[in-house]
Parts: C-alpha cells; sequence; structure tokens
C-alpha cells in the first residue's frame, strides 16, 4: 500500500483558544503518540487533510507526517471527530507505528460475487449492518479492503465477523464480538406471503 505524505507543524500554543485559532487560520489540531515516545501537538493543513478523511480506506492509510520525529516514521490515524453541525475535521489522532509492529486497523468490507448468490438473483437484497471491520496484521500486510465472497447465499444467510476469511498473517482482534455483518433479505412480496403462511393455523 502506498504511504501518504502529510506535512505538519508543531502547535506553540495548546488549549482550547489556541486550537480555535488553529481552526480559523485553516488548520485541524493533531495528537500523535504511541511507539515509546512521548506524545506531541501538531497541526495540519485542513484541505490536506479534506483529500482523505471521508474515504473508506482512511484508517487503514499509511501516512508519513513530515515534521514530526525522525523523517520517514510510519503512522496510522485511530481517532477523527468531527463539528455535529457542519461535518468538518476539529481534530485527529494519529499513532505511530514501530518496524515489526502488529496493528489493530479499520478496513473496508467488500461484497464480491453478488450474482452467485441464489437469494440475491431471486430478488433478494444485501443486506449489510457493517462496512467496516477491525483487523489486527503488520504494517507491511494492511489490505485495501477485505473481501466477502456471497456465492451460494440463499435467503437469510448471515454473515458474523468470525465468518470473515482474512489473508494469511491477519486476524480478528483478542476479544473482539461476533457481530452480524450482512444478511441477505427475501423480497418484500415474498416475505408477506411467508408470514401469511406461518400464521395460518394448520388444517
Amino acid at each position: 500500500m502506498a504511504t501518504v505524505i502529510l506535512e505538519a507543524k508543531v502547535r506553540e500554543n495548546l488549549g482550547t483558544g489556541a486550537a480555535r485559532a488553529d481552526r480559523r487560520d485553516g488548520f485541524v489540531p493533531c495528537a500523535v503518540y504511541g511507539d515509546e515516545k512521548d506524545p506531541e501537538s501538531v497541526c495540519i493543513s485542513k484541505s490536506l487533510l479534506d483529500r482523505y478523511v471521508h474515504k473508506t480506506n482512511f484508517f487503514s492509510t499509511v501516512f508519513e507526517i513530515n515534521g514530526v520525529g525522525k523523517k520517514g516514521q510510519k503512522f496510522i490515524a485511530k481517532d477523527l471527530q468531527f463539528h455535529p453541525v457542519t461535518d468538518q475535521v476539529l481534530h485527529a489522532d494519529f499513532m505511530r507505528v514501530g518496524k515489526g509492529s502488529k496493528i489493530t486497523v479499520r478496513v473496508p468490507l467488500a461484497f464480491v460475487n453478488e450474482l452467485a448468490s441464489p437469494g440475491l438473483k431471486l430478488g433478494g437484497v444485501l443486506n449489510v449492518l457493517v462496512h467496516e471491520i477491525d483487523v489486527v496484521c503488520d504494517l507491511e500486510s494492511i489490505p485495501e479492503r477485505v473481501e466477502i465472497d456471497l456465492t451460494g447465499f440463499e435467503f437469510h444467510h448471515t454473515v458474523h465477523a468470525h465468518d470473515v476469511k482474512l489473508p494469511n498473517g491477519m486476524g480478528l482482534p483478542l476479544g473482539s464480538k461476533n457481530f452480524t455483518i450482512a444478511t441477505v433479505v427475501a423480497p418484500t412480496i415474498m416475505k408477506k406471503e411467508e408470514d401469511a403462511a406461518a400464521a395460518t393455523p394448520a388444517a
């Protein structure tokens, strides 16, 4: 995966007032931490961050942040805060990643082979509840996406987190819950017929 370069500058003043001033000047206050180094407060151009924050793979992108520590240090985004009304980025957290470290990253899900799903071919709908999943992997092995193969999926087929086939060397975070990711829902008319049949008393 390609590395994205971000230019940053150290924040001279901290606190709520200073953060507002940074935002008025077109910058987003950011915190960088991890890899057994002291946390640092920096700011990054809002226009630069806006190129990436709304992409589905933002949290699985590897960044280099110039102006922080030694050149070439790798980072991944860990948190974003948005304004509740304008949806503008207010703050971002980035974590340093040391070479050889195992990290947890949020990766987009992609559903493939819809035409090979009998349920979808008969008019069913894929009800997607989760569009991303956390995985544990090496920095060098972060996938752009994790694919879920829909081949053979009938009506009511449900995919859970632990059903996802991950590449070798990759796994789910320890203690992660087995949540539902997606299910194939029958067409509305067919569902009504099924419900009516179930409600009809046996002769």
